[in-house]
């Protein structure tokens, strides 16, 4: 691969319409479907990428001079929560959506836990049709699993699929009822479509709130053990052996579920994975006790213990564990990286670890931590990066995208490589900022963010 260190990255050209032709020039395309790692100009035109050849000449209602920048299939994020219909005071579609272009992210899987629930054609057709009219990126919404999400009664799967799920999902909790969960996989395996799995079995965290460790108990918070996940990712691996669903394991943070999926693989089961970058970038050691507080310039809750904003599902773990994730992902063991976009209030946030709920936002920080903790740290290539972002997650899902290639759509993300800087939360598009990493500083950052042929996010100079 070349090195672009001397040159810096910079976008010039005048903004285009709805409908245009655009021109990217001298950007180093990384495209995992076809390997190409070199520098190229893409054409693109009506939506679609018509042409990517190096000098590319020709009249254009946009030029982006991309050097020193990779040009990359536009992220694909398999895990974001939206909150609509029903929790519109975290994030509304419209302002996720602006989170995910900001974050490079050009179309996002969106989790079935609103309120009510999506466990019907309809809340399906409610957030596609929303989706359609305030979204600035693609928004594919996934199905639960049961009704209401209450694990006692399967959800009308074949409906949804019909009104255009692209994956079944319980995420939140897991279906406990492993009878009914099997039901749902012989669904989900004759629709030819992926159970996204959340493995936690809740009849072990026993109100934990953190990783069962030395820390949680210097802090007096009840930890969750490992186990929690490590149950239930074993259970979901042989029943997806038992049906042949097409299993992807979500937000995974433990040893052992890398050993297994490595395992699982290696029998020709129909299992994937994801790690989100909050779960191979930090350690249950970065959750800091705080005291209680009236201090109103601050606004601290009188009954703060910890800081909400290191509290997840699963929780942070053990530097044994970020360990196995970062090497899971460089030996391509673990396929996808992810974010479980988690927006909460401020107000929500603003209690205890026992009270507080989990979830942080990842959205706008996925892409620079990954390069920074990541590809800067040796773990993996740029290549590696677009394909765990964007190739590995539209194969997965079955969508045709992740792509750059003539004939495919536009879907594109502009990356400087170089530019450093420290994340601040109070610039997020999102609604949320309960994130653990303002302040911290990273390098590579999103120029701009291109769907369907039209620039739908461009960073400030």
């Amino acid at each position: 691969m070349q090195n672009y260190k001397n040159d810096k990255c910079s976008l010039s050209g005048k903004k285009g319409t709805i409908k245009m032709i655009l021109l990217i020039k001298n950007g180093h395309v990384i495209n995992p479907a076809t390997e190409t790692d070199e520098v190229a100009d893409i054409l693109a035109e009506d939506g679609k990428v018509v042409k990517m050849e190096k000098n590319i000449k020709a009249k254009a209602d946009r030029v982006i001079d991309a050097k020193g920048c990779y040009v990359m299939p536009g992220f694909i994020d398999m895990h974001v929560h939206l909150r609509d219909p029903g929790q519109e005071q975290k994030e509304t579609i419209e302002t996720g959506c602006n989170a995910a272009a900001h974050g490079g992210y050009t179309t996002i899987l969106a989790m079935p836990n609103t309120k009510p629930v999506v466990d019907n054609p309809d809340v399906v057709k409610y957030v596609q049709n929303k989706a359609k009219t305030v979204g600035v990126v693609n928004v594919l919404q996934v199905g639960a699993i049961t009704k209401g999400q209450q694990g006692k009664e399967l959800a009308d799967i074949r409906g949804m699929y019909e009104a255009g799920i692209p994956a079944i999902s319980e995420d939140g909790r897991s279906v406990m009822n492993s009878e009914l969960y099997r039901e749902a996989m012989e669904i989900a395996a004759e629709l030819d479509i992926p159970v996204l799995a959340h493995c936690e079995d809740i009849n072990l965290v026993n109100g934990g709130v953190m990783n069962e460790d030395a820390h949680s108990k210097e802090l007096g918070l009840k930890g969750i053990t490992n186990s929690v996940e490590d149950i239930i990712v074993a259970r979901d691996i042989m029943l997806s052996r038992d049906t042949g669903a097409k299993l992807h394991l979500c937000h995974c943070s433990t040893r052992d579920s890398v050993k297994m999926v490595q395992h699982a693989k290696m029998e020709k089961t129909k299992v994937t994975a994801e790690v989100c970058p909050h779960h191979f970038t930090l350690t249950s050691d970065d959750i800091h006790k705080i005291e209680p507080s009236i201090d109103q310039e601050k606004k601290l809750a009188i009954d703060a213990d910890a800081d909400t904003n290191f509290k997840m599902n699963p929780p942070l773990r053990s530097r044994e564990d970020v360990q196995a994730l970062k090497e899971g992902l460089r030996d391509n063991i673990m396929d996808v990286i992810s974010t479980d976009h988690a927006p909460h209030t401020f107000e929500e946030k603003n209690t205890s670890m026992k009270k507080a709920p989990f979830g942080i936002v990842g959205l706008e920080t996925a892409a620079c931590l990954t390069y920074t903790e990541l590809v800067l740290q040796g773990y993996l290539t740029p290549m590696q990066m677009a394909e765990k972002m964007s190739y590995n997650p539209a194969k997965i899902v079955g969508i045709d995208k992740g792509d750059i290639q003539p004939g495919k759509i536009a879907d594109i993300v502009i990356f400087d490589p170089e530019k450093t800087y420290k994340i601040d939360k109070t610039k997020f598009a999102s609604k949320g900022r309960n994130t653990p990493f303002d302040g911290r500083e990273v390098t590579g950052k999103v120029m701009a963010t291109i769907v369907d042929g039209r620039v739908v996010y461009e960073a400030e100079a």
